[in-house]
């Protein structure tokens, strides 16, 4: 077989570096696309053209564009009769991988579904970012009135159950600071909205091992949460049961209390955790 020579190195100029112009361009329109996956996130059934280009402030145009290029990658697609943007496949793909590669979640999914058996109530799974608790699991209940949170949304940290019982287990001066950066505001009639509140809550969940939401999220809903820790006993996240006020009377808030806790020591323990209340 004839030997193949390799071509000889191509003379002339070397190639430039990209401007840094360039470069910001590139970045801007990432930054921009990102926008665009993190609203149509946030949207039930799609949202059109003119929808989008408004809630990420860019015209038309631009967001057309953008749209193009994330639907040819798979992270967006448009149907309907209306022409509406959806999250595609492989923004699903994407998000779901952050799902497989932590094994809280995935070890967590079996307690859960054994939490909804024992209690007939839905069972979440949440982890904290800045200052909400972002829900990244979830078991529904059978019952014909429940608590149906969408994966990936979020509620404050001083205002849910699953929030406070992460905020009771960081340290002091950690709560301090993220009290005078973002406050308590208010969301219902019954959200803790002074600092003094919401200290007498966390001295009553560090002492109990769990916290409960009163309907100060969402009226007529309650839940029960207990946070889940690392062998720093620092909090991987929460686990909760959420439900209708007729239902989570104050009777059985005290009963389900005790097993969230337990079933939040056995998932601590799991992972190699150390839980660092009494239950």
């Amino acid at each position: 077989m004839p030997h193949r020579q390799s071509l000889p190195a191509r003379r002339g100029r070397t190639p430039s570096k990209p401007e840094s112009g360039t470069t910001t361009s590139h970045v801007q329109s990432l930054t921009r696309g990102l926008t665009i996956l993190e609203r149509l996130s946030e949207l039930e059934g799609g949202a059109t053209l003119t929808d989008i280009a408004q809630r990420v402030g860019l015209a038309a145009s631009t967001t057309h564009r953008l749209l193009n290029t994330l639907e040819k990658m798979g992270y967006v697609h448009q149907s309907g009769e209306l022409g509406l943007w959806t999250i595609g496949i492989t923004a699903f793909t994407v998000g779901s991988a952050f799902i497989s590669n932590r094994d809280f979640a995935i070890q967590s999914h079996a307690y859960l579904r054994r939490l909804v058996e024992q209690s007939g109530e839905t069972a979440n799974l949440s982890i904290l970012d800045g200052y909400d608790v972002v829900f990244i699991g979830q078991v529904q209940c059978r019952e014909i009135m429940r608590m149906i949170v969408k994966l990936g949304s979020r509620h404050p940290i001083h205002a849910s159950g699953s929030g406070k019982a992460i905020l009771a287990s960081l340290p002091d001066d950690t709560i301090q600071d993220l009290l005078a950066k973002h406050g308590l505001p208010r969301h219902t009639e019954h959200t803790i909205v002074t600092p003094d509140g919401l200290w007498n809550a966390i001295k009553l969940i560090r002492k109990h091992g769990y916290a409960y939401d009163d309907e100060e999220h969402a009226l007529g809903l309650r839940c029960v949460a207990a946070a889940v820790y690392d062998e720093y006993a620092e909090p991987l996240g929460a686990i909760s049961l959420a439900g209708p006020l007729s239902r989570l009377t104050d009777e059985r808030i005290r009963a389900l209390g005790p097993l969230v806790a337990r079933t939040a020591a056995e998932i601590t323990a799991r992972m190699g955790g150390r839980w660092p209340h009494p239950y």
